[in-house]
């Protein structure tokens, strides 16, 4: 068996330590240097040993001023099942009220804009092909915990009521539902989980470490002529949410 790395035996021995209440909750850790010298290692093994403890909630960085012991905070349990959206509108709104927490989202549309390549092939649509695009923070007790970005092809929304998501009579009222306003029927959902590391925008929007671990979820909506009609991008922070997922199942 190899030997665990020098990184990974630093996260364990910070981890141990905060365990036995060396340091508790809101304590400042030592400088990377100091742990470095107590433990025989580099300081540059302590930072990989850090910002793996921030990925998983542990420990949280603050620019300019250092390492802290981060609060305990409840995982949010994020279910993803088409199932969900209909007939009752927000899965993410259903998800909050079973955790007793309140619920919210921030949104911003811009309507016709260009269709980047990647977008473009899963809507099965030419590049630069104009989108309704809708970008999200979802909120929990007023904490972000899950970000999306959603792209629907203007040609099947554009002149209608639910052309703007967040905006009409059918705001908020969720993809399968608004499509069926206007005669268009979902049959499906896909759904490409896979996990990353957050960007510098996507770590300032959710509240945690450039470094930190988060799940990219790659969702596209199908019409029952196997049709591609909506996008999205869903970035949920590993360390805050846990993502479940429900399988219905047809007898």
């Amino acid at each position: 068996m190899s030997e665990q790395s020098p990184y990974l035996r630093i996260a364990d021995e910070l981890r141990q330590r905060i365990a036995e209440h060396v340091w508790e909750p809101g304590d400042r850790l030592p400088s990377r240097a100091q742990i470095g010298q107590e433990c025989g290692v580099g300081e540059n093994v302590v930072r990989r040993a850090q910002e793996l403890l921030i990925s998983q909630g542990v420990l949280e960085g603050r620019a300019g001023s250092g390492t802290y012991v981060a609060e305990p905070r409840e995982r949010v349990r994020v279910v993803r099942s088409s199932a969900r959206e209909q007939p009752s509108g927000s899965p993410f709104r259903q998800d909050m009220k079973a955790l007793r927490l309140q619920s919210d989202w921030e949104s911003r549309t811009d309507a016709k804009v260009p269709a980047p390549a990647e977008i473009a092939t899963r809507l099965g649509i030419a590049e630069g092909e104009p989108c309704v695009r809708t970008t999200y923070e979802f909120l929990a007790n007023g904490k972000p915990v899950q970000l999306s970005t959603s792209w629907e092809p203007y040609a099947v929304t554009g002149g209608t009521l639910v052309v703007l998501p967040e905006g009409g009579p059918h705001a908020g009222a969720g993809v399968v539902n608004r499509m069926a306003e206007i005669g268009v029927t979902i049959s499906h959902a896909v759904e490409q989980p896979e996990p990353r590391h957050a960007t510098a925008e996507e770590a300032s929007l959710l509240g945690i470490q450039k470094a930190a671990l988060v799940t990219h979820i790659r969702r596209t909506y199908y019409s029952d002529d196997g049709r591609p009609v909506e996008t999205a991008d869903i970035v949920v922070p590993a360390a805050h949410c846990e993502i479940v997922y429900e399988i219905p199942i047809n007898r």
